[in-house]
């Protein structure tokens, strides 16, 4: 005997929020990891880019004599 529809749906949807819920934990997780990253953006300066004006650039140290 086939359980019924409604059975076999509550079952599915149930299914369906426990996969939502992991992947939400797994984003917030994946979001703190990135935040508590050394190289992460803080005050709002990308670590690349700091210290770097507009216009040319001066030589890097390794090419001064």
């Amino acid at each position: 005997m086939k359980p019924k529809p409604t059975i076999v749906k509550r079952e599915r949807e149930k299914a369906k929020r426990a996969k939502q819920q992991q992947k939400q934990a797994r984003r917030a997780e994946a979001a703190a990891r990135k935040a508590a990253e050394p190289g992460a953006v803080t005050n709002g300066e990308d670590p690349d880019l700091a210290g770097i004006r507009l216009g040319p650039q001066p030589p890097p140290d390794w090419l001064k004599d």
